[in-house]
């Protein structure tokens, strides 16, 4: 693309679990009472009184939701509470069928079988004994010996047990294969009564299938009931997971070579995957394209990518009103040169990049941009790919901007967008800000939107992280040099004297950034703070928020501690707990990691119907009767507990997340752990962030290597060839 010219925290809770106490095999109870369920499943706290001599206590883990009455079978051990006693905790459990009389009575009486209370649960028994169950499956028409039991309930009665007798079955044999309690629930929700012939028969269906459950929980199932390495669906199975993964890194696409490599590393044959491709193409899910391999949606979303784009940058002609409508644009008087001419450009430019470093002046030239287009009576839409960046937009600009799944219309009734290549948008101009955040999936769904006769124009900062899904749409248009690019590249005195502003442009050159000198602290103070134990780690954390919340006044939603990744020593769901410890001082020690009132939060995904969307932080009210009341900028929105995936603790971010938000404070924590994400655009996106005051906290050491590596980040895409060779060809019509 040729350029126009050239509150204090508290100390942190000890932890409170001591060491196992002893060993045991396992123990069967009969629940008394659920005290606690989390909404995943995943962590449970019930009361129970042991089978055979009615002793009590209480099992923590994940053991989903039991009913009162229900027998269970734990396996796990014995734990000494600092706060609650001695707790059995699960690793595993399974339901266990009834088989004395009065077993079988507390079962039906507990609610688990629809249609049957206390009372008919007693004259059932006082009529069927011990034999209850298996009269109820084998002979439901011997119902209508009881009381109060005609032909349609005898019906319904008899439904309900047999679904609840093969429901103990299938997680019996899922538990006996490995599988935890959440899981194997998810794939009996998903197959019922069919699980265990749908395991034997391809466990690798699971994979594809069931969602949350990969290729290795697949795989181990196949390896439990005999399947090979070679075996042509784990070979399918293994490719799909693959590419896959490999989205989930952001590539588009795999190397034959490079898939074969990873191929083998699953301990998948040569022969096997390239049978296996063979297959998939067959069945439309993956295809081969010069070599690469690529999941179809992706193809299909590059080429179409790579088609709109050449279109839009065709030859445009120059409004006769330009030069008017530029000195008419918010600011006109004080543009430099460059913003000048790239609000000259984007009158007449089909296909327009604007980019630029911080402080150089990119609000301000979209604001006048906007301002230009508005005086020649242009429509313009403004997106942008998070809410938090939308919101800056519209406040830059005066207008209104949307996020980019309101602005094209996502439909939760379809589960697609109602703005296309039928019904695109009706305006002159789009323009997309935090454009470095589009991957190439959500970049074909712009551009489908986007009308022939309108002009796109997509800001963005290139040196900033790459999306996180599959594709670097904003690099490679740049590397393709189809459009036009305006780059601005003068920092402006103002911007100068931010130490934040400086250190972001000496990270982009190789160079570590200069402290705020401690006697010149003002607006974009930057600072350092040594430590490389993560004890360490947590402690000089918690004394430097005290130390901003005395010293700048800032905190709740204005202060983001980020870090390179979500686990580990020092990962974001560490510091969430060190730091949901630390000030959450109505926190229940169960609680701990999972969001409960006085939380800060964040919405983990577009949400139309209550009007949160991504990244949006807020803090959990109150928690009354299974509502979750949650405040976002001054306004409640209520979360059932099978909505709460929709939330994550928020005291601590991953800096990929958090790309297209800005906050007064941003401490970023880096440790050793975390050498694998270490990179320069990672430390230059965190520290742009900020605002006020940027503090990188952890060893200097990862610091420096992080500034060294600026190759890390590389993905396969073929984007950039694509857009030349298709802008190479005659014009569309």
């Amino acid at each position: 693309m040729p350029n126009a010219t050239p509150k204090p925290a508290a100390a942190p809770r000890q932890n409170t679990f001591a060491h196992a106490e002893r060993r045991v095999d396992s123990v069967t109870g009969v629940v008394d009472e659920l005290a606690y369920a989390a909404a995943d499943g995943a962590f449970a706290v019930v009361r129970l009184h042991r089978e055979g001599d009615g002793e009590a206590f209480t099992a923590v883990g994940e053991l989903g939701r039991p009913a009162t009455g229900e027998t269970l079978r734990l396996h796990g051990r014995y734990t000494e509470h600092a706060i609650h006693g001695r707790q059995f905790r699960v690793e595993s459990f399974t339901p266990v069928v009834p088989a004395t009389a009065e077993g079988i009575q507390r079962f039906l009486a507990s609610g688990l079988v629809s249609g049957i209370g206390k009372g008919l649960a007693a004259r059932l028994v006082a009529r069927f004994g011990d034999q209850t169950l298996d009269v109820i499956a084998r002979s439901s028409e011997r119902l209508r010996e009881v009381e109060g039991i005609g032909p349609r309930r005898a019906t319904t009665i008899a439904d309900a047990v047999r679904s609840r007798l093969q429901e103990a079955e299938a997680l019996a044999y899922l538990h006996a294969l490995g599988l935890g309690p959440a899981t194997a629930r998810r794939i009996h929700s998903a197959y019922g009564p069919d699980a265990a012939r749908v395991l034997r028969e391809d466990p690798y269906l699971v994979a594809e299938e069931v969602k949350g459950i990969g290729f290795k929980p697949a795989d181990a199932i196949g390896r439990s009931v005999g399947i090979g390495p070679g075996d042509p669906r784990r070979a399918a199975a293994a490719t799909l997971h693959l590419l896959a993964k490999a989205s989930d890194e952001g590539h588009v696409f795999l190397p034959a070579e490079e898939l074969t490599t990873r191929a083998l590393a699953l301990d998948v044959p040569a022969d096997a995957l390239a049978a296996s491709l063979e297959s998939l193409e067959g069945r439309g899910l993956a295809m081969r394209d010069e070599g690469d391999v690529y999941l179809p949606p992706l193809h299909r979303a590059e080429r179409i990518v790579a088609e709109r784009l050449a279109r839009l940058a065709r030859p445009r002609t120059t409004p006769e009103r330009a030069a008017w409508a530029v000195a008419q644009a918010t600011d006109a008087e004080t543009l430099s040169e460059r913003q000048r001419e790239a609000v000259e450009v984007s009158l007449s430019a089909g296909l327009m990049v604007l980019t630029g470093g911080p402080g150089t002046g990119k609000t301000t030239t979209v604001r006048a941009l906007v301002a230009a287009q508005q005086a020649l009576g242009r429509r313009v839409a403004l997106g942008a790919p998070t809410g938090r960046a939308a919101k800056r937009l519209s406040e830059a600009t005066g207008a209104e901007a949307k996020t980019l799944h309101r602005l094209l219309e996502w439909s939760p009734a379809t589960g697609g967008f109602q703005r296309d290549e039928q019904r695109p948008l009706d305006v002159e101009l789009v323009l997309v800000d935090e454009a470095s955040m589009l991957d190439v999936r959500l970049a074909e769904r712009l551009v489908r939107a986007v009308a022939p006769s309108s002009r796109l124009v997509l800001v963005g900062d290139v040196d900033q992280l790459p999306p996180v899904g599959p594709g670097a749409v904003l690099r490679d248009l740049i590397a393709s040099e189809v459009g036009t690019l305006v780059r601005l590249d003068r920092v402006f005195r103002q911007a100068e004297e931010s130490a934040i502003v400086r250190g972001a442009h000496a990270i982009l050159a190789g160079t570590l950034p200069e402290a705020t000198p401690a006697h010149t602290r003002g607006t974009g103070d930057l600072f350092y703070v040594r430590a490389r134990a993560p004890d360490a780690i947590g402690r000089q954390l918690l004394e430097v928020l005290k130390r901003v919340a005395k010293a700048y006044g800032v905190g709740g939603r204005e202060v983001m501690v980020l870090s390179p990744m979500r686990r580990g020593p020092a990962g974001t769901e560490q510091l969430n707990r060190l730091l949901q410890q630390a000030t959450n001082a109505t926190l229940a020690q169960e609680r701990v990691g999972r969001v409960s009132a006085g939380d800060k939060v964040m919405q983990l995904r577009n949400d139309y119907e209550r009007d949160v969307f991504n990244g949006d932080l807020g803090e959990v009210a109150r928690q009354e009767g299974g509502i979750t009341y949650v405040r976002f900028d001054g306004r409640e929105v209520k979360y059932g507990d099978a909505d709460l995936d929709a939330l994550s603790l928020a005291y601590a971010s991953t800096v990929h997340k958090v790309q297209g938000s800005e906050f007064d404070v941003v401490v970023l924590v880096l440790h050793g752990s975390h050498r694998v994400l270490l990179h320069r655009a990672l430390v230059y996106t965190a520290l742009t962030r900020a605002k006020r005051l940027a503090v990188v906290l952890g060893d200097p050491g990862a610091l420096r290597r992080a500034i060294r590596n600026e190759t890390a980040f590389e993905t396969h895409g073929r984007l950039a060839g694509r857009l030349r060779a298709t802008a190479a060809l005659a014009p569309l019509s």
